[in-house]
């Protein structure tokens, strides 16, 4: 066979191959969600499973087609190690878990084959950044013992440090490795099924039907279809691609300027991470941390969510209208009754998820699984607009859930390495311990020390690895001096996801910025000012814990509506416009009346009523004196 002839061979076979060890990922979570072994009477530990997913994972990272023969012939040896490895360590995980301590040579060369094969697999998929991480906690695991003070470790042999993060359930085959295997894979599984079905098809009309007609309405189309299709998808670079390619070339032509239209479209696909139902997948990985129910992390994510939304709305409304910005033409608007009828089906899928999770206490993947089970009966019995599902799209959906989920097992694995090291060494207390000495008692300072912690470490780093790499470095340091443990999480959360939009790695503003053929640096300063709530709002609910549901209707209400009136005065502020344009001085006054309304209960002072009652006064001076100037501005033409 000639070269050209083996080439043409392996281009055919690569994607056989790809395929079908994505079905097998999928299939396996399947099976596994459905208790299908318990059933047959077959007794299996979690982590034969799970290595089955990692070998195939591993496999679907090198298996791709390479020019020069010798790299190709090395990913596929690679390839072979990777899925011969996982299923040698399913099916021989009993005896080497039960030898784990004596660390027989078995143990030590496969925990050492993973080790160094996850991390090229994480590099190919995410980068340099999170790897570099990996090497360093490691590097410091093995000289920690020689320091002094509070970031001393225990001694650990290298040898018995490596098999503890390949073959224990506190290394690469913990928490973080079977979240991923289990509910993420579910509900990308379900996410697959529902854009097959017609689901995002439907989402894109019915944001285009609902906000087509008012001023900025591509702006807003963008800024609701993004919220709706991201908080299924998972991924932000994902969003901004599936949602951008339209959304983007909407706002150019209705007038947003280039950067202007990506930062928007930035700002709501990144957001789509923090909003329910599904908060891309790290709701999950949350509740698994803190050890509480999913809904329990839902409610409390929602009214951070809709505020960072409200501000994004009310930011490209003001934008459209001091820049004049013409509505959508109307031929593009579907018709609103038409749409709903046509997709009014797609809430069951959604329904099924929730009555799974919240009436009948379901574990959250046979609740995915169960909406998956809902969106493939949608999409073959009915579609959307007369199109219905083919047998292909189903067998499409199953081989591209497994190949997505692909980036989220190496980033789970690396975590494992982490969170082993962390553990076996007594890091983690020590890196605790640190964090809340250089607060030194000071909360704000601990706070604003953390969140720069997290924003640098998220760079460049896709949301589930930025969590799971925060939930073990920093979180534990805010819960220790007496934070909310669900607030605390939530506050690395989404300072870790504001990585996305902050210079200089802001990959989700530089990506929109490439659509949108815009500055990418100035793209993603626009970005954080459209975004500014998510630098601000985790300080707020940290501080003012009703804004998590946590406490009375009163306070909670309390909470609620202050902040809502404060985003909007300081989104005025930002913008700049409110019917007309706004001087510096009104600015800083809209600016100033959100702040105090804002303002959190800070030391036990008690001063947060006086100063949101002032900042509604401001407001309302401030109000009266703008209808004031516009009534002289009419009686003068």
């Amino acid at each position: 066979m000639s070269t050209m002839e083996q080439q043409g061979h392996e281009a055919g076979v690569l994607p056989v191959l790809r395929a079908l060890l994505g079905f097998l990922i999928a299939a396996a979570a399947i099976v596994y969600a459905t208790d299908l072994f318990s059933r047959l009477g077959i007794a299996i530990y979690t982590e034969q499973y799970l290595a089955v997913v990692l070998g195939a994972s591993l496999a679907l990272v090198f298996l791709k087609r390479e020019e020069h023969t010798l790299e190709r012939r090395l990913n596929l040896l690679v390839a072979a190690l990777g899925l011969g490895g996982g299923l040698y360590l399913a099916v021989q995980y009993p005896y080497l878990v039960e030898h784990q301590l004596d660390m027989p040579a078995q143990a030590l060369v496969l925990s050492a084959m993973f080790f160094v094969v996850v991390l090229e697999g994480l590099r190919r998929v995410v980068g340099l950044t999170l790897v570099l991480v990996v090497l360093a906690f490691l590097g410091y695991a093995l000289v920690g013992h020689h320091l002094s003070g509070p970031l001393q470790t225990r001694a650990v042999g290298l040898d018995r440090l490596v098999v503890y993060l390949g073959i224990d359930t506190n290394g690469m085959l913990g928490l973080t490795l079977g979240v991923a295997a289990t509910i993420v894979i579910g509900f990308v599984l379900f996410g697959q099924l529902l854009l097959k079905s017609g689901g995002a098809d439907f989402f894109n009309d019915l944001a285009m039907s609902m906000m087509g007609r008012s001023r900025g309405g591509s702006g807003k189309i963008a800024t609701v279809g993004s919220a709706l299709f991201g908080s299924i998808s998972g991924v932000v670079v994902s969003n901004i691609v599936a949602t951008g390619v339209i959304t983007i070339r909407m706002m150019k032509q209705g007038g947003f300027r280039p950067h202007t239209a990506a930062a928007i479209e930035t700002v709501a696909s990144t957001g789509g991470q923090i909003m329910p139902p599904v908060m891309g997948a790290v709701a999950f990985l949350m509740a698994e941390f803190l050890q509480i129910s999913y809904a329990e992390v839902v409610l409390a994510a929602l009214i951070p969510a809709v505020l960072y939304y409200v501000a994004l709305f009310i930011q490209v409304d003001l934008e459209a209208a001091k820049e004049q910005i013409a509505k959508v033409s109307p031929e593009l608007i579907p018709p609103g009754r038409e749409v709903f009828g046509n997709g009014w089906i797609f809430i069951v899928p959604f329904a099924a998820i929730i009555a799974a999770l919240f009436f009948y206490n379901m574990r959250p993947e046979a609740a995915a699984l169960l909406g998956a089970l809902g969106a493939l009966i949608v999409g073959v019995v009915r579609g959307y607009k007369g199109k219905k599902m083919s047998l292909r799209d189903v067998w499409d959906s199953l081989c591209e859930t497994g190949q997505s989920i692909v980036d989220i097992v190496m980033i789970s694995a690396a975590a494992g390495f982490i969170i082993g090291i962390l553990n076996i060494t007594g890091l983690g207390f020590g890196l605790t311990y640190f964090l809340v000495q250089l607060g030194e008692g000071n909360l704000f300072l601990l706070l604003a020390i953390s969140a720069v912690v997290c924003i640098v470490l998220g760079m460049g780093m896709p949301t589930v690895g930025v969590y799971l790499l925060l939930a073990v470095l920093v979180a534990p340091s805010l819960i220790q001096v007496g934070i909310e443990p669900i607030a605390a999480h939530l506050f690395i959360f989404y300072m870790g996801m504001m990585s996305m939009i902050t210079p200089p790695i802001a990959i989700g503003a530089f990506f929109a910025a490439s659509i949108a053929q815009a500055d990418p640096m100035k793209t993603a300063f626009t970005a954080m000012r459209l975004g500014w709530t998510a630098y601000i709002v985790p300080f707020l609910f940290v501080l003012t814990p009703p804004l998590l549901m946590i406490g009375g209707p009163g306070e909670i209400a309390l909470a609620v509506v202050s902040a809502l009136l404060g985003v909007w005065c300081i989104s005025v502020g930002f913008v700049g416009y409110l019917n007309h344009r706004q001087g510096i001085a009104m600015r800083a006054l809209f600016i100033f009346s959100g702040v105090l309304l804002i303002l959190p209960d800070m030391g036990g002072l008690s001063l947060a009523l006086p100063a949101k009652a002032a900042g509604l006064l401001i407001m309302l001076v401030v109000l009266g004196l703008g209808y004031y100037r516009s009534k002289c501005v009419l009686v003068i033409k």
